[in-house]
Formats: C-alpha cells, structure tokens, sequence
C-alpha cells in the first residue's frame, strides 16, 4: 500500500516542463486540500551521462547488452520539493515502469538479471557505486533529490556514503510492467548459476517508451 497515491484525488499536467498537480481530499471538511506538485524539467535543458562499464568477475555489468548506464541529473526539478506519491504518479501516467518500493540503496553490491531498474531520488544525497567493488572501471556517482538513474540488468550498485542531506537518502524504485526484480552478487556464493544468469540478462528486452520523458525521452536513444 502506498499512502498520498494521486488515485485519492486528481491529477493535471502541462508541458513542455511537465508540471504534476495531485490533489488530496482532506479527511476533515474543514481542512484545506492539500497539494503537491512537481516539476519535470524539459528535455531541451536536461543533463545526462552514460556509462558502459566493464564485467568484473561474475558481475556482467552491461558487457551483455548494448545499453549503457543512463543517469538523468536532475530530472525532476528541486523547487518545489519533489514528493515520492507525485513521482509515483507521474511514472505511472508515462506507462513504461511501475513504482514498487521507497527506501535506500543497499551497502552491498548486487544486480539484477530479471529486470532494468529505474531508481528516482527523491530525499537527501548519497555516493554510489556502480559496476561493483574493485573494479578499475567502475562508476562513482553522488546522486541528489531529483536526480533519475536507469540501471540496466546485469549492473551492479550500491550504496558508498549517505551524506545527510536534507534528511536520509530515498529513492523510488521502478521496474518495468510485468517485471519483478531478483538480487543476484557474482561474488562466487553457493546457489547462483552464472551462466543462467547471463542467459536471463540477455533476454530482457529495452524500453520502447523513456520511463519519465515517454516517446521522445534519452532511453531511446542510447
């Protein structure tokens, strides 16, 4: 269950900086409704970065697919404060991703073979580490409230320092529809296959609609 979801009141949106207004019905008569809003900034000022990093051990990092590491610097802008229900709105409304959880980033290194991941921030900072521990071409990323990353599967990630800004670092995480997500290590541990892994890795399909911009978004053009 997700508390402050848009389905309990109504949602608007503008372009070409998508601007997202959900409006709660209060549950007091005479309280105000509340309303939250967020910005999407335009693509025509967005910032990205990508990474294609290297296979390290057992971890295929993005070795296995054409795509690389995709990091939106501040999608959502800062001001207003972006709220995770909004995001979550917003993500749904694009249709190429389901939110499924908010928390941090794990401290220990780990990927995904069943599913891509698109991770929102939405609350403080932290350092990340992308492509596992050791690896010479590894990616440090400090990752901020507003910023979006698309790990491909097979990517490795996680949590270096929570640097305590604005309050602990939060994140929204979102699969594509349909997919659920399995935690993989490639440290050699009992009970994963490798190459079983690999094979889940190589089939999953890309998206066909960016997760936060839809048709026109940098997803479909790396």
């Amino acid at each position: 269950m997700r508390p402050n979801e848009c389905s309990r009141g109504s949602c608007i949106s503008h372009s070409p900086s998508i601007v997202l207004r959900c409006t709660q019905r209060s549950d007091s008569a005479e309280m105000a409704p509340i309303k939250k809003l967020l910005k999407v900034n335009d693509l025509s000022g967005l910032r990205t970065s990508t990474h294609h990093i290297p296979a390290h051990g057992h971890i295929p990092n993005t070795s296995l697919a054409p795509h690389p590491l995709l990091i939106y610097h501040t999608a959502f802008a800062r001001d207003p404060i972006p709220n995770p229900s909004t995001i979550e709105a917003h993500l749904r409304r694009i249709g190429a991703v389901h939110p499924q959880w908010r928390y941090t980033m794990y401290s220990e290194s780990h990927f995904h073979s069943t599913t891509h991941e698109l991770l929102v921030i939405f609350r403080g900072a932290a350092r990340l580490l992308f492509g596992g521990d050791g690896n010479p071409g590894a990616v440090t990323y400090e990752a901020k409230m507003g910023d979006a990353i698309l790990v491909p599967a097979g990517v490795a990630h996680r949590l270096l320092e929570d640097l305590n800004e604005g309050g602990k670092f939060e994140m929204i995480g979102s699969y594509p529809v349909g997919k659920n997500w399995d935690m993989c290590y490639g440290d050699g541990r009992a009970g994963e296959d490798a190459v079983g892994i690999e094979e889940k890795i190589k089939a999953q399909e890309w998206f066909s609609k960016d997760p936060i911009y839809g048709v026109e978004g940098p997803a479909l053009h790396i």
